[in-house]
Formats: C-alpha cells, structure tokens, sequence
C-alpha cells in the first residue's frame, strides 16, 4: 500500500522532470545551432508538462510539491528554453537589445508564473490574467520554426521585438480563455465544428504555418479584445 502511494507521487514528477530534461536540452541544441531541433524539444517538453497534471488527477497523486516543481519546470521549459533559443538564433546579432530582451522574457516569465500562483484560487479558472508562459513560448517557438524554414531576413528584427511584446503581455491585465477549461462533453455549436476542422486541414498541409496562425490569433486575439473593452466602455 505504501509504495502504491509513494508511485501515485513519483509518477507525475517523473514527467515534469522530463519536461525540464527536454528544455535542457533545447538550450544545448540552440547554442549549437540546431534551432529546429531546439524549437521541438520545447514542444515536447509542452506535452510532458501538460501530462503531468492530468496524471497527478488520475492517479490522485496531486501535492504541494508537484505543483511548486511544475512551476519551477515551466520557468525552465518556457521561459529560458525560449529565451535562449531566439537569442542565439536571432538576438546575438543585435548586442546588448538581443540580451536585454532575453532576460526581460525570463523575467517577465517568472513574474507571470508567480503572479499565476498567487491569484489562481481567486478568479475565474476559465480565464487567464496576462499571456499564459506556455502559450507565450510556444508563439516564439512557432515563429522560430518559420525562420528556420524561409531564412527571411526581414523578419528576424520583428521576430525580436515579438518577444518583447509577449514578455510583455504576461505581465499585463489582458485576459486570455484557458484551452484547458473547453469540455469535450459539452456540445460545441456548428461554427465551432467548421473551424476546428479547417484548422487541423491547414496543420494537414502546412504544419509550421498553420500553428503560426493558430498562437498568433491567440496572442492578437486577446489584445483587440481588450481595446474592444476599452472603447466600448468609453463609448
């Protein structure tokens, strides 16, 4: 009985000490310049994260530990894995701006997850207050894959200050819905049916692409939503 519930512990850690085992190695691989290689390992470490909760539920071996070392994980995984993985595939070649926004991304992350930590018990679960870090990496984890495969030149100065928009974006008031609160038992409407499946059609054809599209709406979606709010207050 006893090493049944030591296993209904250690199981759910095993996975996100092997999110941040991915992340660790992402960071290896981008300051070796394998930076497709890099932007995957922190996809990986994205699905690791995200089994660990749902296993730690199933098994009900949830406990302050887990969720203090998830948090210390995804610091890690999608903060520095990240940070690391732009700058040295884009932000050394702009001196001191590439390091600040670098650090500002980690910063700024950790903020985000402290924050998250502190207030998660006191609003609403369905929303996020400011960009989720997971969310946040993976915008720049996709657009990383886009660069590796074009080489547009033009677009690695946007690609930099996309970074310190979002860093910047999980520090704010910006409220963004959680994915992880849509019930698969509840009926979706048609719409929705429509959109989900145009959506996996273009991830079919054009994966980098389409998973663009996807986190950027998200990223963009939750700021016009606020100047939505905000004029229409003022209206």
């Amino acid at each position: 009985m006893n090493k049944q519930i030591k296993l209904n512990y250690i199981l759910p850690n095993l996975f996100t000490a092997s999110s941040i085992f991915a992340a660790v190695i992402s960071i290896i691989s981008a300051a070796k310049g394998e930076f497709s290689k890099a932007a995957w390992l922190i996809i990986i470490s994205l699905f690791l994260d995200g089994l660990d909760g749902k296993i730690a539920r199933l098994t009900k071996g949830e406990s302050k530990f887990g969720v203090e070392f998830d948090s210390l994980a995804d610091i890690v995984a999608f903060g520095v894995a990240p940070a690391i993985l732009i700058y040295f595939q884009i932000g050394f070649q702009y001196g001191r701006f590439g390091i600040l926004i670098a650090a500002l991304y980690v910063v700024f992350g950790a903020i985000r997850l402290a924050r998250f930590n502190i207030t998660t018990s006191k609003i609403d679960s369905s929303i996020f207050i400011g960009l989720p870090i997971p969310s946040a990496a993976l915008s720049l984890v996709a657009l990383s894959l886009l660069q590796s495969k074009y080489q547009i030149e033009f677009l690695k100065p946007l690609i930099l200050l996309f970074s310190l928009f979002v860093a910047l974006l999980m520090v704010s008031n910006i409220r963004y819905f959680s994915i992880k609160k849509i019930s698969l038992k509840k009926a979706i409407s048609f719409k929705v049916f429509i959109l989900l499946t145009i959506a996996l059609a273009l991830i079919y054809l054009k994966p980098i692409e389409a998973i663009n599209l996807i986190f950027l709406s998200y990223v963009f979606g939750g700021v016009f939503r606020a100047f939505y709010v905000f004029f229409k207050r003022k209206a």
